[in-house]
């Protein structure tokens, strides 16, 4: 072969290389396309082949089983327990969804903006104070029946109150600072404790709801004391014994705490309810009334202590100066010195206590 020959060959090799490059370099990038296009040919042609769902469940027993199970279909078991015939029950997650979501959640905000707006009250409005100077006068406004009553009601609910925020909110709040071991310690300490107090505590609710109720029927001047605002804007709001905030809180411990209690001796004897539903129920209508319950106290509790000068003596030593009596229960205050109990000198004997107590 001659020199030309060859080179001539060797160019047109040459060519054609380069036009082959020039070729797959434009073609290269559209290769995806074709991918695509394969990829969605066999996907329409699998999902033309392949059967419906019913007829799928037909030719796979598995998917039904597992549908059954999810459903919660009671299969058979030797255990006569109540539930044990169900693999699942669905409705746990339904209930572990709405306590550890809506009610822990919306629990744990209600509470902060109770005790924000108890701040943010007090800072604007400051304590409702005597207008007149105490001149020694005093009247037993509570017995010491009550005073004992009242106060183991205090010191119980306390307890059951952060034991039951601890169980429900530890696992976001005290893992962190305890860690699991020490949560774990923690929590079950709480539950024996929550469950054990909660029967005393069942106990002293019943004997002050038996012990008050008179005091707390509705009066005429009731509505007139909610129209002024408590007293608390310098308008004087008349009242008996009770005001008509005693009052509402009263109720909602005789309604609301009792049924608090209720639910929880529902949970403290799991065996005497063989629905389970009833029982998830009943453990979200507990959380939600005892977050209601805690909302409450904070506000009796500021409204007893910072919120009112002279209210805690009264509970602390049974008696209240006149001026004090007649500023905040002038009715009760003309009722007691109309004969049902005289007024006592500071140092006197204990005066008797009136009949209402």
């Amino acid at each position: 072969m001659s020199k030309q020959r060859t080179r001539s060959m060797h160019r047109r090799i040459l060519l054609a290389s380069v036009l082959f490059i020039l070729l797959g370099a434009m073609l290269a990038p559209l290769s995806g396309y074709l991918y695509v296009g394969i990829t969605d040919a066999q996907a329409q042609m699998a999902s033309q082949t392949a059967p419906d769902s019913a007829n799928w469940d037909e030719t796979n027993p598995r998917s039904e089983y597992w549908r059954e199970v999810r459903e919660g279909t009671s299969g058979y078991s030797t255990d006569t327990q109540a539930g044990a015939d169900t693999l699942i029950v669905a409705s746990g997650q339904d209930w572990r969804r709405v306590r550890n979501g809506v009610v822990s959640t919306y629990g744990a905000w209600f509470l902060a903006l109770v005790v924000l707006g108890l701040g943010l009250f007090y800072l604007i409005m400051g304590p409702i104070k005597l207008r007149e100077e105490p001149s020694g006068r005093t009247v037993t406004r509570w017995s010491k029946e009550e005073r004992i009553l009242h106060w183991s009601v205090a010191v119980l609910f306390i307890i059951m109150a952060l034991t039951g925020l601890s169980i429900l909110f530890g696992r976001a709040v005290l893992i962190p600072l305890l860690g699991h071991a020490g949560f774990s310690v923690w929590a079950g300490f709480s539950k024996v404790v929550h469950n054990y107090t909660g029967l005393l505590f069942t106990v002293c609710i019943l004997l002050m709801i038996a012990m008050w109720i008179r005091d707390n029927l509705p009066r005429r001047e009731d509505l007139t004391w909610f129209l002024k605002g408590g007293g608390m804007f310098g308008k004087h709001a008349s009242s008996g014994r009770m005001n008509a905030g005693e009052k509402l809180w009263y109720w909602f411990i005789a309604v609301g705490g009792l049924a608090v209690c209720i639910t929880g001796l529902v949970m403290d004897f799991p065996n005497l309810v063989t629905d389970r539903q009833t029982f998830q129920f009943t453990n979200i209508v507990h959380g939600v009334l005892a977050i209601g319950w805690i909302g409450f106290f904070l506000g009796h509790v500021y409204i007893g202590t910072l919120g009112t000068e002279g209210a805690f003596e009264g509970m602390k030593t049974g008696d209240v100066s006149v001026e004090w009596a007649q500023q905040h229960h002038d009715i009760w205050y003309e009722e007691i010195t109309s004969g049902k109990q005289q007024e006592t000198e500071a140092g006197a004997a204990t005066p008797s206590t009136p009949d209402s107590a």
